[in-house]
């Protein structure tokens, strides 16, 4: 505690993480559907957005319930937040805001496009729509997490699908998710030279379907002894996914509705850009 007295007297306390800065929040407002005040019977104001976001943030951090969302921070109230967060969704809110981040990061040559990398991970889910039984959870209820990185593990794309899906169903939905990459004069960019992938992924169709794309596959064959020394290259989708459960309200999925859960990855891979985007600055 006398620490924690000693770091805030010294003005330096840091910056808790659900809290938005100018920066990140001038990117972020002119996103956001504006909603008109009625003239007649306005009814009670609307809380400010930024309040709101903070809430969501909030939730997406510490993975807690909505209904217990702290009144004293002033985030509203978690049905507000959660309503809002409904609202953003269904405005395509999330999808512009990822393309804005790695735009910016494009045009500060921080993306490498020279190859990317895919795979899946498992959680719990309780319930919900994109939820089935999981082979590697001992049959349990749960959703998968797919994930395609840049070359550094900058989050391209992501879907979500039920736990009993296997990886290489989602191998050209994910090289199909990636969005046109602006920020460079020229032709957006959207696909990379060259897509790694473990043996989940080894499927003479979907190899076909990629080189159809064009791009080159590289997958770690079946039947063949582990060593391919692909694995030197895609560890950085493992630190993506390690980044991505960082945010509490990903590592269990408590939400029935996919898109609100599908709203929360979406957003988690934004703030992984964003940091990203920083630290090139």
């Amino acid at each position: 505690m006398a620490l924690r007295v000693l770091i805030w007297g010294c003005g330096v306390a840091r910056r808790k993480p659900w809290e938005v800065d100018d920066e990140l929040w001038a990117v972020i407002e002119p996103l956001l559907p504006r909603v008109a005040r009625r003239a007649r019977h306005p009814g009670r104001k609307r809380h400010p957005d930024r309040l709101v976001f903070q809430g969501t943030l909030f939730v997406l951090h510490t993975g807690i319930a909505w209904e217990h969302l702290p009144q004293e921070l002033g985030f509203g109230s978690g049905m507000t937040c959660r309503r809002r967060l409904a609202e953003w969704t269904e405005a395509g809110v999330w999808p512009r805001l990822h393309e804005t981040l790695l735009a910016r990061l494009h045009g500060a040559d921080a993306l490498d496009f020279s190859r990317a990398v895919v795979d899946g991970s498992h959680i719990r889910a309780k319930r919900g729509y994109k939820t089935g039984r999981s082979p590697v959870d001992r049959g349990r209820n749960g959703s998968k997490h797919h994930l395609i990185t840049d070359a550094t593990g900058i989050p391209l794309a992501a879907t979500l699908t039920g736990g009993n899906r296997n990886d290489v169903t989602q191998f050209i939905a994910l090289l199909q998710a990636v969005p046109p990459v602006r920020g460079k004069r020229g032709r957006p960019r959207r696909r990379p030279e060259t897509v790694l992938g473990d043996r989940g992924y080894d499927h003479v169709k979907y190899r076909r379907l990629a080189w159809a794309l064009g791009v080159k596959p590289l997958i770690a064959r079946r039947g063949v002894p582990h060593g391919s020394g692909l694995g030197t290259d895609r560890w950085v989708v493992e630190r993506t996914f390690a980044h991505l459960h960082w945010f509490r309200r990903l590592r269990i999925r408590w939400e029935v509705r996919d898109d609100i859960h599908e709203a929360f990855l979406s957003l988690a891979c934004s703030l992984i850009c964003w940091r990203r985007l920083k630290s090139f600055r």
